[in-house]
């Protein structure tokens, strides 16, 4: 990891989620949980579809383009690639290291982005997007393990949800309707990038 800030094991006491975009953007569902501190400020969990609540999750994708959608403001929006499909970012003047990033990188290239689900009711459904508290560039190596690390969590989280080992296997089961295909579509798409890297025949040496 080129930015240690990006490593989910040092961020604020929630640690990050590896989620795959699927995951993520059918995670319409979110709740707090007052046990985890006081009531004003007990922190927000989103619902994810494979089987846990998330404060927060991890994504590193490639950032295919970047626009500055805000009115009165900047407010930049960004289109990251996360394996198999894509993951809208918001920052705003709230979160100016993000929006530098947004504003100035040039497209496309991979980045790694932490931040938390926010999900909104708009007259076609509700939609989810990505608020990222950092955003960094980083190298195709970076993206390749993460693949590979969340192919591994979105697994676990599948097998728990599957065998009710989960203490959220009932409220996915209640909102979702223990709907996970693509959830499950985006694991088979994980492995057959994998295998077909594995399969990529060295180049030889001239």
């Amino acid at each position: 990891m080129e930015d240690g800030a990006l490593d989910p094991a040092r961020t604020q006491r929630q640690p990050a989620k590896r989620v795959f975009a699927q995951d993520l953007n059918q995670a319409t569902h979110s709740f707090t949980r007052p046990e985890d501190g006081e009531e004003d400020r007990a922190p927000n969990f989103s619902l994810l579809p494979s089987g846990e609540a998330a404060n927060r999750v991890f994504v590193v994708g490639t950032l295919m383009e970047t626009r500055d959608v805000g009115t009165d403001s900047e407010y930049w929006r960004g289109t990251v690639m996360a394996a198999s499909e894509s993951v809208s970012v918001y920052a705003g003047e709230y979160q100016p290291e993000a929006m530098q990033v947004l504003s100035s990188t040039e497209t496309p290239c991979y980045v790694a982005v932490i931040g938390k689900i926010h999900s909104y009711e708009t007259d076609y459904g509700i939609n989810v997007s990505l608020q990222p508290e950092h955003i960094s560039v980083v190298d195709e190596a970076v993206r390749d393990s993460w693949v590979a690390e969340t192919l591994d969590a979105t697994q676990d989280r599948l097998g728990a949800l599957e065998s009710g080992e989960t203490e959220e296997a009932d409220a996915v089961l209640a909102v979702y309707e223990g709907n996970t295909e693509d959830v499950e579509s985006a694991v088979e798409d994980a492995v057959d990038e994998l295998v077909a890297e594995m399969d990529v025949p060295e180049t030889p040496a001239q």
